[in-house]
């Protein structure tokens, strides 16, 4: 009896975190399609590079979360196959996470060069040539992940090739060296993101000051790489898990498995839905054109007005 209700309890809890996430991610799916929806629908945004780079955004965190729920899944259901299968699912979970925080940097600087540089705009900024800021953008994320797993050593006694093991990161990064050296690589890349936002945003908050023209586009522009900051700031709150995650199993009777659970769903899950989101929804004439497109018939001929009075 006492091994009947501990199968219960393990069931009823795995499928109490499986009934959260899913329903939480088909949410943030449904809000990232129409947000792109409208974003593919409308000329003026596909000849925008900040709404170019929103949209690349919104595509890599999209896949990114998906990779993130593929991956817990797998652990929730106890799914085991072989490392050769596993390490390509956990370096584009790897990757797609670091290109966040250097989408949030180019936009930073997309920002500060349509303010200092409005006639002189370099080429790879124009609309027609932003791809060639997204293909580096995708180069250097990858950079990370190939040094980590190449330093990587699977555990004693698992073969590559046809040992089953849960797709943990843990499963490559054995050694303490390589987890320090991970943290340290982190580390840096944040730092220098955060440095590139903190740059651009001291030097347009300056530029308000100057300027006694067009105040109010540059004080939009210096608040939107403060948000940028905050989104930035949202996708350092992950590098906490595991401080945080021993932290609340030390001070706490809980599982460790719940405890897992809590960390990513509120430092991984929730802060990746939340930061496209804000952003998508704080752009006035974004904003204009999604609820025109959510809301019925009888409202779209209002909203479609009030769309090109903000154009």
């Amino acid at each position: 009896m006492d091994i009947q209700c501990l199968l219960f309890i393990i069931v009823f809890t795995h499928l109490t975190m499986v009934c959260v996430v899913i329903p939480f991610f088909c949410i943030f799916l449904y809000c990232i399609v129409v947000m792109l929806h409208t974003f593919a629908s409308h000329r003026q945004f596909l000849d925008n590079s900040r709404y170019i780079l929103f949209a690349y955004m919104l595509i890599n965190d999209t896949l990114q979360l998906l990779s993130s729920v593929l991956l817990f899944l797998f652990i929730v259901g106890n799914v085991k196959f072989a490392i050769v299968y596993c390490a390509p699912l956990l370096f584009f979970s790897t990757s797609t996470f670091h290109n966040t925080p250097l989408i949030l940097a180019a936009m930073s600087l997309e920002r500060y060069v349509a303010i200092f540089y409005p006639l002189q705009r370099p080429a790879a900024w124009h609309a027609d040539r932003i791809w060639i800021i997204i293909l580096s953008l995708w180069l250097v994320s990858c950079i990370l992940p190939i040094v980590d797993f190449s330093l990587g050593k699977p555990q004693p006694g698992v073969n590559v090739l046809s040992t089953p093991v849960l797709c943990r990161t843990m499963v490559l990064n054995s050694s303490p060296v390589q987890t320090l050296f991970k943290m340290s690589l982190n580390g840096l890349f944040f730092a220098v993101v955060l440095a590139i936002i903190m740059f651009t945003y001291m030097r347009i908050l300056l530029e308000t000051r100057k300027m006694r023209q067009d105040r109010a586009s540059v004080a939009k522009a210096m608040h939107t790489v403060l948000l940028h900051g905050f989104q930035l700031l949202l996708c350092m709150i992950s590098f906490t898990q595991p401080v945080t995650e021993s932290l609340i199993s030390v001070y706490s009777g809980l599982l460790a498995e719940h405890i897992s659970f809590f960390i990513y769903f509120c430092f991984i899950l929730l802060p990746r839905f939340l930061s496209p989101l804000i952003y998508g929804l704080r752009d006035e004439s974004l904003r204009c054109y999604v609820m025109r497109d959510v809301l019925c018939c009888s409202h779209k001929h209002r909203f479609s007005v009030k769309c090109k009075l903000l154009l």
